[in-house]
């Protein structure tokens, strides 16, 4: 097995430690360093299973049509990829989206419709549902861009040990978004998350564990 289990205290501390403040060309604290690795020894080239699986959240927000979207009811029994970024982000969220992207396109015809990226901003001030929708086009028209109010959304990811704060401008003018850089996995057998994908995770560890989860199955 290439991940190894980590339990939920662990989970909080790598957190701590996967977070990118993005604004502008550069990160708000450090002049554009990406964001911390996770400590402790762990590959972040790799995913990571959880000893205790995360429930998915009740979370209705807005989809890129400008209609109500249910998160369980919508991605219920699909194995489903969970991102929280925004559109504005110069370099983490596109890439990691765009990863996703190259490796969804090697999926069989089959395999495509059941699987579920959801793409959930952390600026939703900027980012209108016409807005996410232009952006997320480019990187694959079948993932699924929600906005909606920042608390609601604020709650959802912190239920899944993932950090993110209100944007707000800087003394330069740049507008600031920490946010999480997890992906978090969910198996369609029971909906719930079992695998945490972060920052610095490789094309080549999604065209290996997408079609597993899609089986229900830990890569």
């Amino acid at each position: 097995m290439h991940l190894r289990s980590i339990t939920a205290a662990a989970l909080a501390a790598a957190t701590a430690l996967t977070l990118a403040a993005c604004g502008g060309e550069t990160s708000a604290d450090d002049g554009g360093d990406p964001a911390a690795e996770v400590s402790g020894g762990h590959d972040p080239s790799t995913g990571t299973v959880l000893d205790q699986p995360f429930d998915k959240p009740d979370l209705v927000l807005t989809d890129t049509n400008g209609e109500p979207y249910d998160l369980a009811a919508e991605t219920d029994g699909h194995a489903t990829l969970l991102y929280f970024g925004y559109t504005h982000c110069p370099d983490i969220c596109p890439l990691t989206m765009s990863n996703i992207a190259v490796a969804a396109a090697g999926l069989s015809e089959e395999q495509r419709r059941d699987l579920r990226v959801v793409f959930v901003t952390t600026d939703p001030e900027r980012d209108t549902p016409e807005s996410l929708g232009e952006w997320l086009r480019m990187q694959d028209p079948d993932f699924t861009g929600l906005t909606g109010d920042f608390e609601d959304i604020q709650a959802a990811a912190r239920s899944l040990g993932v950090s993110i704060e209100p944007s707000y401008e800087d003394e330069n003018g740049d507008i600031i978004s920490t946010h999480g850089t997890q992906v978090v996995a969910f198996l369609p057998d029971d909906d719930k998350a079992h695998v945490i994908y972060t920052e610095g995770v490789t094309v080549e560890t999604f065209e290996r564990d997408i079609p597993k989860l899609l089986r229900g199955e830990l890569p």
